[in-house]
C-alpha cells in the first residue's frame, strides 16, 4: 500500500512546554492549603523513602491530601482545576495557526499530548479540545465517581510507547497487542519522519531521541537562561534538531520551524508520489 505521507503529527509534553509550571500548581495545591514546595517536597520524600515511582507518589499525595481537605475527588473536579492552567504566549491560538498553514500546504496536522501530568486537568485546560489524543497519567474512579487509585502513570521512559502508538494510529492507551505488531513504514498513518516532538528537559530525552533517530524532529523549548543552556546542551548532544523560546505566536521561531517542517513533508510527499508512479509504470 502506498502512503501519500501528507500528515504531520505534533507531539507535546505539557508542563514546562506549553505551560510555564506544573499543572497542579494552578489552583489544586492552593486549595489544599499547601505551597508547591510543601506538596512536591512530600511527594519526593515518599518517592525516595519508599523507592516509589515518582508519578505514582504525586498521584497518591493528590488523593490523600484532597481527602484531608474535603476536596472533591470526582473527575469533573480535576477537569475544573485544569481550567486555571496558565499557558505560554500564543499557545491558545497556536493550533488554528498551524492547522491553517498545514491546510494551505495540503498537509493534515494532528496534535497529541504525551505527559506525566493528569489527563483530567489537560482535558479541562483552555486547549484541552485541540488534541486528537491525550496520553497522560489518569486516575481510576470507583462506583461513586471518586478517584481512588492511579489508572495510568506515565514517567519519562513510559512516554516512548505512545510515540509508537501514534505512528501506528493506535489511540487505545491500554493496547499492548497492536503496538507490538510489525507494520511497514509506508503503511503507518504517521511515519516518524513526519513527527515533531516538543519538550523542555531531561524527562523528554527518550522521546526526543526516538523521534530524531527515526528521521523526525524534536524541539527543546526554553523560558529562562538556565533552560536555554540545557536546550543548547541537548542540541550539542544531538538529542534535538532545534531549540526555541517558548513563544507560540505567529512569526515566532517555533512557528517558522514548524512551517519549514510542513513544507518538507509536502515536498517529500510529492517526491514519493513521483517515485511511486515511475516504479509502477508499465
Amino acid at each position: 500500500m502506498y502512503n501519500k505521507r501528507t500528515k504531520v503529527a505534533l507531539v507535546y509534553d505539557f508542563d514546562g512546554t506549553l505551560s510555564p509550571g506544573n499543572m497542579q500548581e494552578y489552583g489544586f495545591i492552593q486549595a489544599l492549603g499547601k505551597s508547591p514546595e510543601e506538596f512536591w517536597g512530600r511527594s519526593n520524600s515518599i518517592s525516595e523513602e519508599q523507592e516509589m515511582n515518582g508519578i505514582l507518589a504525586y498521584m497518591k499525595i493528590m488523593i490523600d491530601e484532597a481527602r484531608k481537605a474535603s476536596i472533591s475527588l470526582k473527575r469533573e473536579s480535576f477537569v475544573e482545576f485544569g481550567r486555571n492552567i496558565e499557558l505560554y504566549p500564543g499557545v491558545k491560538e497556536w493550533f488554528s495557526l498551524v492547522n491553517g498553514y498545514g491546510a494551505s500546504s495540503g498537509v493534515a496536522v494532528e496534535h497529541y499530548i504525551i505527559s506525566s501530568g493528569l489527563t483530567e486537568m489537560i482535558e479541562g485546560s483552555p486547549i484541552g479540545a485541540e488534541f486528537k489524543k491525550v496520553f497522560a497519567s489518569a486516575f481510576l474512579y470507583n462506583d461513586k465517581g471518586n478517584a481512588e487509585w492511579p489508572a495510568v502513570a506515565v514517567d519519562f521512559t513510559a512516554k516512548t510507547q505512545f510515540l509508537f502508538k501514534i505512528t501506528k494510529g493506535i489511540m487505545d492507551i491500554a493496547d499492548n497487542r497492536l503496538v507490538n505488531e510489525s507494520i511497514p513504514d509506508e503503511d503507518k498513518p504517521v511515519p516518524f519522519s513526519n513527527m515533531i516532538y516538543f519538550g523542555d528537559g531531561t524527562t523528554d530525552i527518550p522521546c526526543m531521541k526516538i523521534v530524531t533517530m527515526f528521521g523526525g524532529n524534536a524541539i527543546a523549548v526554553y523560558d529562562s537562561d538556565a533552560k536555554m543552556a540545557r536546550a543548547r546542551q541537548l542540541l550539542d548532544e544531538d538529542r534535538v534538531t532545534f531549540i526555541a523560546p517558548a513563544v507560540f505566536t505567529d512569526g515566532s521561531e517555533i512557528f517558522e520551524i514548524v512551517k519549514a517542517t510542513i513544507d518538507k513533508v509536502k515536498a517529500d510527499s510529492e517526491y514519493d508520489k513521483l517515485r511511486h508512479k515511475v516504479q509502477n509504470f508499465s
